[in-house]
Order: C-alpha cells, then sequence, then structure tokens
C-alpha cells in the first residue's frame, strides 16, 4: 500500500464565518431583506413621517394668533427629532412584534448572519425613512416660520446618533419582551411620552421641577438637545453632557438587544 493511499483524504472546503468580509455580506443581505419585505410599506413610512413633520409644524401654528419667534424656532428644530426617532423606536418594536405573532421570528433569528450585521441593516433602514422626512420637515418649517436656523456640519453626527440610539432602543424592546402583546403595549405607551413627557417641542423649564430633572437622565430630551444645537446657534448649552447621555443610551441598549439574542456577532 502506498503513502499516497494512505494519506488521508482532503477535508472539503468550509465557508469562513468571520472577519469583515462576512460580516459586510451579511450586512447586506439583511438589507435587502428588510427592503424586500418593506417594499409596500417603506414609501408608506416615509410619507406618514413626512405628514407627522409638516403636520407639527404647522399645527402649532393654530394656537397662536402670531407665533412667538422664540415658539417657532423650538416647534421647528425638534419636529425633525420625532421624525428620526419614532421609527426606530416605535416602528421597529411592533414589527418584530407582528413577526412574533405570524411564527417567522425564529426563522429571521436562525439566518446565518451576525447579530450586529443585522441590526445595522435596520438601522440604515430607520435612517434611509428618517431623514428625508426630516428635511421635508425644515424645508417646511423655512418656508412657514423663517426661523433663524445656523446649521452647523455637526448636524451629521448628531443625526446618526439620535437614529442609532432611537433604533436601539426599539431593538431592545422587541427583542427583550417576549410577549408581543407586551411589546405593543409599550410601544403605545411610548408615544405619549415622546409626545407630552419630553420637551422635545418645548423647554424643559415649562414642565413640573422632578419631570425635568427626570429628563434629565432620559435620552429623548437630549437627542432633541443635540439636534437643536446643530440646527441653531446657543439655544441650548452643555450640549457636550447631552451627546454623553444619547451615546450611553444608544450603546446600553444595544448591549440589551445583543444579549437577548445571544452571543453571535
Amino acid at each position: 500500500m502506498t503513502t499516497a493511499a494512505l494519506a488521508p483524504a482532503a477535508a472539503p472546503p468550509t465557508t469562513l464565518r468571520s472577519g469583515s468580509s462576512y460580516w459586510l455580506t451579511g450586512y447586506s443581505a439583511m438589507l435587502r431583506w428588510h427592503l424586500a419585505s418593506l417594499r409596500m410599506w417603506l414609501a408608506l413610512m416615509m410619507m406618514v413621517q413626512i405628514l407627522v413633520g409638516v403636520g407639527y409644524v404647522l399645527g402649532f401654528a393654530l394656537f397662536f394668533d402670531e407665533i412667538p419667534p422664540l415658539a417657532a424656532l423650538w416647534v421647528s428644530t425638534g419636529t425633525p427629532v420625532l421624525n428620526l426617532v419614532l421609527l426606530g423606536l416605535l416602528l421597529g418594536p411592533q414589527l418584530v412584534a407582528g413577526t412574533k405573532q405570524q411564527g417567522g421570528y425564529d426563522f429571521v433569528q436562525a439566518l446565518p448572519v451576525p447579530r450586529s450585521a443585522a441590526t445595522a441593516a435596520w438601522y440604515t433602514v430607520t435612517l434611509l425613512a428618517g431623514v428625508p422626512a426630516m428635511v421635508v420637515t425644515l424645508v417646511t418649517a423655512e418656508l412657514r416660520y423663517h426661523p433663524a436656523f445656523v446649521v452647523s456640519p455637526m448636524i451629521v453626527p448628531a443625526t446618526l446618533l439620535v437614529v442609532f440610539t432611537g433604533t436601539m432602543m426599539g431593538y431592545a424592546i422587541a427583542h427583550a419582551i417576549r410577549n408581543p402583546m407586551t411589546t405593543q403595549l409599550i410601544t403605545q405607551v411610548l408615544v405619549f411620552v415622546v409626545m407630552g413627557f419630553a420637551p422635545i417641542l418645548f423647554p424643559a423649564q415649562q414642565m413640573p421641577a422632578w419631570l425635568a430633572e427626570v429628563n434629565e437622565w432620559l435620552p429623548l430630551a437630549h437627542m432633541a438637545a443635540v439636534i437643536r444645537d446643530a440646527l441653531t446657534d446657543g439655544l441650548v448649552t452643555d450640549v457636550g453632557r447631552s451627546y454623553v447621555v444619547v451615546a450611553v443610551w444608544g450603546v446600553a441598549s444595544g448591549w440589551l438587544a445583543v444579549r437577548a439574542l445571544g452571543r453571535r456577532l
């Protein structure tokens, strides 16, 4: 018997499931998945976000015979935050809850894609749907109120950070809570929290002192602060702390979501 005959058969090639190439492939696949599954809804979601932004900008003027310039500026710089946050924070969990109810959740989570790549793909979708609505809202505000916008280059990192944190918070709610009905109930409550109990469209000084203090440790007011700082000059202060608070909430929410999904990064 020859040496060649004794040699073991060559192992079949295996697919390497690590590295940047694998991650990018997974990201691209999940992005296509999301866009394909939402092809009937993505344009509608963008239109809803535009209507929310334009409706708030124009609707607040109905409370005044002539809206004060400062109030117009607060509404004009706060409403775009709603465009950026609502999709990731509210719609994302509702979509995941719907997938759980339809029985497709385990299949999606079993796909051979890194969790971080799947998360980044959904983050991209929320950017694609939220940023155009934000732009239309700002244009509408400019045409209606002519506010003192002073747009700085910080609008780019501020927007990316706000969308990231809103998406991660929604992702954590969606995956850490097992019961889809509970998830949907929480998102409905969050609508009232965002609209009425967070100083996004109005200064925190107009709230009860205890509620203003609570908002100092929650991310929504600070999301508004970083966007407002990038759109105006001197309207907000201590924006460095706001960036830290928003980033901490985003990272913590992302960690919670990954823990809920498993440790396959």
